[in-house]
């Protein structure tokens, strides 16, 4: 079981902090960006606390009207402010770019929003060249055990693993993709308690915190599309399907889902594909960013597993998305996630890819023992690549990493994040 520190007194450290440090010394506004309930908070109040900072949060209702009512007289003699939740009064941003315009110091003004705040409402343009954004995601496997941050992508890249070499199976690991990596999920005692919370968290996003980025007339569909998309996730996305269910068109699936994406709940993983290959399906695949989430809207627990382990890879899929998702959001290299399909229905669940263009294949199974059928999807994307190929993974419940052939390795999750 892996070891955690989120009671009410500790502090978990987050790898995102220094990366906003850096940014707060030569940028003259830091967003950090995240679901609501990932850290965001407890991180800006201490960078608050440490540099001297005023500190706001707009979860108040009195800062918030305050802000939403009059945002000049808000920002009135602030040289430097930490402001939380700034999606509550977007009125603020047209006050941050006049503020820093006249006054161009770096780390003024530190923000956060429980929404991907230029996806929505919020023009990309009110800050360009002002605002540097870092995403923080629920805990990493890595921040919960206290280890620094994971080399995982940078080796997959360098295609840098051994042979042959024993790690020891990966502890826990059915009871780390049950708890996923929201905070205030991890400090309950049981998985119950845990499910409980996390399903109690989906619901307040649909009922209260998507009114402060759009107006949703229907709610309650709103929250069963969480539902129903709890059960495609890690499939092909149909959103004629998710319409039917619902008994809207899929033009208000996309709507909806989009703002379910707004809100870090799910991402639409797309298609990877180039040019001349005409057998690549194109479709995205829907994936939840929290597998302890999507564990507790599939209603799936430790007996669930014991009883039937097929249960598991969804989940499984689920995980290993959001690890990859922690690391690349702050890794300096950007990495685009996509998956591979042909018309063969062979896949690949995560392909990765980084400038000029090099790719890794990750496949992803439950089973302690890679077979050689399984590596079929890295080598057909590694045929499809070429000198692209950097290299492929399959991440397995064994104890060893092993190279199966030149550029393919079986690798156990724990490598994710001690790698």
């Amino acid at each position: 079981m892996p070891k955690t520190t989120t009671g009410p007194k500790a502090f978990v450290a987050r790898h995102a902090e220094t990366r906003i440090r850096a940014a707060l010394a030569d940028t003259r506004i830091v967003a950090i960006v995240g679901p609501r309930q990932s850290g965001k908070t407890t991180l800006a109040r201490r960078i608050a606390e440490d540099d001297g900072h005023p500190f706001v949060t707009l979860d108040d209702d009195q800062f918030r009207r305050f802000a939403q009512d009059d945002p000049v007289a808000f920002m009135r003699g602030h040289r430097t402010l930490v402001i939380d939740e700034i999606q509550r009064a977007p009125g603020l941003i047209l006050e941050l770019k006049k503020a820093v315009d006249q006054d161009p110091q770096p780390g003024r003004f530190l923000i956060t929003g429980s929404v991907d705040l230029f996806k929505g409402s919020i023009s990309p343009d009110s800050l360009a060249g002002r605002v540097e954004t870092v995403e923080l995601l629920p805990f990493s496997q890595a921040e919960i055990a206290g280890a620094g941050p994971s080399r995982f992508l940078d080796r997959a890249f360098a295609g840098d693993f051994p042979a042959v070499a024993a790690t020891g199976a990966t502890e826990g690991l059915i009871d780390r993709v049950l708890s996923g990596g929201f905070p205030p999920a991890l400090s309950r005692p049981s998985p119950a308690r845990r499910a409980t919370w996390l399903r109690a968290y989906a619901r307040s996003l649909a009922d209260r915190d998507v009114s402060d980025i759009a107006t949703v007339e229907k709610r309650d569909e709103l929250s069963r599309l969480i539902d129903h998309a709890a059960v495609s996730a890690g499939r092909l996305l149909n959103m004629s399907s998710l319409g039917s269910h619902l008994g809207v068109d899929s033009k208000t699936v996309d709507r909806w889902l989009v703002l379910l994406e707004q809100m870090f709940l799910v991402r639409r993983i797309r298609a990877w594909h180039r040019s001349g290959l005409k057998r690549l399906v194109k479709t995205p695949k829907l994936q939840f960013l929290d597998s302890g989430l999507l564990a507790a809207l599939q209603r799936v627990g430790p007996a669930d597993i014991a009883r039937d382990r097929q249960t598991l890879g969804s989940l499984l899929e689920c995980f290993v998305h959001a690890e990859i998702a922690k690391a690349a959001a702050l890794a300096e290299e950007p990495t685009a996630l996509a998956h591979y399909r042909d018309k063969d229905k062979v896949e690949v669940d995560l392909v990765l890819e980084r400038p000029p263009g090099a790719i890794v294949g990750i496949e992803v199974k439950a089973g302690a023992t890679a077979r050689p059928e399984q590596f079929k999807g890295l080598t057909r994307l590694s045929e499809a690549v070429g000198d692209r190929f950097a290299c492929g993974i399959l991440l397995h419940d064994g104890d060893r990493v092993q190279r199966t052939s030149p550029g393919l390795f079986a690798v156990p999750f724990r490598m994710l994040w001690e790698a």
